[in-house]
């Protein structure tokens, strides 16, 4: 049994997390700014931090692993310039927090799990990309998440092994990108974003829960993991999934044009892609749930 800190324990990703952790016995401290929020539950601490007069590391020593899942959601609104700095900004002030932690613990964890994400990789329709790729992508998410990996590499020069965990697009049913796709195929009006031919390297989330805790669990493992399923699909043929499972149409395709009008930016998501291969998690002998994209939604919808 493990005792592990989670920071934004109580979003998307945390949730589940949590669970998986506690139903193979592990210990969680959930890192949040309102810890009265939230009710006593059994193998799980709501810890007070990022707050005026909290003091975090009183109650984190004999803590085994840091797993750093805070800053602010990059789907839930249009790149402005102030919503870019605050995206940027969200992740390395936690994560710099999370640094001070462990500087001041006595007993240091002696793991740091950063998340992170495949748009560290350039988009693209024709290279596959695994953690030994040397490519970066040159936009905003590619800055922000190069930013964010240096922040919590910070943690190594203290003896920690650190793992950046980069997530792909993550499926579930009531948040991440999902039901935002999902929406017009419910509406009978679902058809191929874009040219269809962009990749998209998806995950369930239960299998995120999975692999982080994998991660955790394995001493061997650190620097990029990614964090995708093995079987990557253009976006043509995951609107044909998706609308096949659904029972609905796969029909009118949606402009890219359409798109950038309506997002912004923020576009780039879903018309640009890479194929991302979880080649770390396969070597070290991690077995995906859900390696396939059908069983994958047919889980999530039935």
């Amino acid at each position: 049994m493990m005792k592990i800190a989670i920071t934004g324990g109580t979003g998307f990703v945390g949730q589940a997390l949590t669970e998986e952790l506690l139903e193979h016995q592990h210990e969680v401290i959930i890192l949040t700014r309102n810890p009265d929020k939230y009710g006593a539950r059994q193998g799980v601490t709501y810890v007070k931090w990022l707050s005026d007069g909290a003091r975090p590391e009183a109650k984190l020593e004999g803590i085994h692993a840091v797993i750093n899942l805070a800053g602010e959601s990059i789907n839930s609104g249009r790149w402005t310039d102030e919503r870019k700095k605050r995206i940027i900004n969200s992740r390395i002030n936690s994560t710099g927090e999370v640094i001070n932690i462990i500087k001041v613990l006595k007993e240091k964890p002696t793991t740091l799990i950063n998340a992170s994400a495949i748009g560290y990789y350039p988009s693209s329709k024709t290279n596959t990309y695994t953690e030994a790729s040397t490519e970066m992508a040159d936009n905003f998410l590619g800055e922000t998440v190069q930013i964010w990996e240096k922040e919590a590499e910070k943690a190594s020069q203290l003896g920690i092994r650190v793992a950046y965990s980069r997530f792909g697009i993550i499926l579930g049913q009531e948040e991440g990108a999902l039901p935002k796709i999902a929406l017009p195929y419910k509406m009978f009006v679902g058809g191929t974003v874009g040219s269809g031919e962009q990749w998209m390297s998806w995950v369930h989330i239960k299998d995120i829960a999975r692999a982080v805790k994998f991660i955790a669990e394995t001493e061997g493992i650190s620097g990029p993991v990614n964090v995708t399923a093995p079987s990557p699909v253009t976006m043509k043929e995951f609107g044909k999934s998706l609308g096949a499972v659904l029972g609905r149409p796969h029909w009118i395709p949606v402009p890219s044009l359409a798109l950038k009008v309506a997002m912004g930016e923020m576009s780039t998501l879903v018309l640009e892609g890479q194929k991302v291969l979880p080649s770390v998690l396969s070597e070290h002998g991690f077995q995906f749930e859900y390696p396939e994209l059908r069983s994958a939604l047919i889980d999530i919808y039935h």
